[in-house]
């Protein structure tokens, strides 16, 4: 098998030795001449694209088509047309018939990236397609069969989406039937070196110019970095020292000038990816409900302090004894509650304020080319287009 994984890493382009990577591409092979449904996962930028084409290039579906389909860069409007297809005046602009991705795939692979990007409604007529392998055209009532593997990839938690209502539990369910991780490389660090000295050759190569190389510093510092933007933030880093620096030994100082402060580079990947951050509009609405009950709380064992104090509440039964000895204790703790909840709600507006400025500036940078601040936000084109709505920088 070892033979059969250094063959697929050479076809794939695929850099690294790390148990973990191995691991998946490895599953990959297993369930390919398979017709099971796939769910990749793994941060953005870990080159989840790649094994969706390692599953088709390997299953008896080879010869079909094999379509890539990024779901968080399709309109919400218009995602069940490019799909399923639609009928001609089904809709303004729909000025004649269009054949979908799913019937044009048929026989075929649909790779579809940012899976927990698409609308709910969208879901239903995917979990159609995974059970029945049937699906309606926009406008029309005539009931198509499509033949299409059907494999999945997120960078988003669907376990936590589910939760949230945001995505539909049976669908999840359906397209994990073998799910595949894609290690980060902060999981992989013995494979971060490799990787910069392959991008560094295949810079130097295309610029003919020397490679750079790390001085023992530098080289300790790209280890010990956290990658957030994983293999696809290495690649570029690596890029731009190699076409920028005029030395090709490159030291711990200089590397410095190239990695993000540790503050700002996080932000993009908070908003995105940690599975305990909400969205803050309806996080807000919960916080000052729970504020609201706290302070009730707190008023009516001011009330009952006081009323112990001043002898309207007899102390006399057990009960009442426990009562008045532990409620300035209960008071006290309550109000730290308290106290901790208004400043988490200080810091999430903080944190609200921060990522306005950085897809402000994001945008002035690229000249308001969303799809490529979205990238370099790693955020999918819908979340930034919601986000440029949400924060009026239109």
């Amino acid at each position: 098998m070892k033979i059969d994984l250094q063959q697929i890493k050479q076809r794939f382009a695929i850099i690294g030795n790390s148990l973990l990577l191995n691991r998946a591409i490895d599953v990959a092979l297993q369930v390919a001449p398979t017709d099971l449904s796939v769910l990749i996962t793994g941060e953005s930028g870990v080159g989840k694209e790649s094994f969706p084409q390692i599953i088709h290039q390997n299953s008896s579906r080879k010869h079909g088509q094999y379509i890539a389909v990024n779901c968080g860069a399709i309109p919400e409007g218009t995602i069940d047309s490019e799909l399923f297809g639609h009928e001609k005046g089904s809709f303004t602009g729909a000025l004649s018939d269009r054949k979908g991705y799913f019937e044009v795939a048929d026989g075929g692979t649909i790779f579809l990236d940012e899976v927990g990007e698409l609308p709910i409604s969208t879901q239903a007529r995917l979990l159609r397609v995974l059970e029945s392998g049937e699906f309606i055209k926009v406008g029309s009532s005539k009931v198509l069969k499509t033949n299409v593997r059907i494999v999945a990839a997120t960078n988003v938690n669907l376990t936590l989406a589910v939760g949230e209502g945001k995505f539909r539990e049976d669908l999840f369910y359906r397209l994990s039937t073998v799910p595949i991780n894609v290690p980060s490389l902060r999981e992989r660090p013995e494979d971060i070196y490799l990787l910069f000295r392959k991008f560094a050759g295949d810079c130097a190569e295309k610029y003919r110019m020397p490679a750079i190389k790390l001085s023992d510093e530098a080289k300790q510092l790209l280890l010990s970095y956290r990658w957030p933007g994983n293999v696809r933030e290495l690649k570029n880093l690596t890029e731009r020292i190699s076409v920028i620096e005029e030395e090709r030994m490159i030291t711990v100082d200089t590397l410095k000038q190239y990695l993000p402060d540790s503050h700002v580079e996080k932000l993009p990947v908070l908003v995105k990816h940690d599975p305990d951050y909400k969205m803050f509009n309806s996080e807000r609405e919960i916080l000052y409900q729970v504020l609201f009950d706290m302070k009730k709380d707190v008023n009516e064992l001011k009330e009952l302090v006081h009323g112990l104090m001043s002898g309207n509440i007899s102390v006399e039964s057990k009960e009442n004894e426990n009562t008045y000895a532990h409620s300035h204790q209960k008071i006290h703790h309550v109000d730290h509650v308290i106290q901790e909840a208004e400043a988490v709600e200080e810091e999430a507006l903080s944190l609200e304020e921060a990522e306005k400025e950085m897809i402000r500036k994001t945008l002035e940078k690229y000249n308001g080319k969303r799809k490529s601040a979205a990238a370099e936000l790693k955020i999918s084109e819908r979340t930034l287009y919601r986000k440029i709505k949400e924060y009026n920088l239109e």
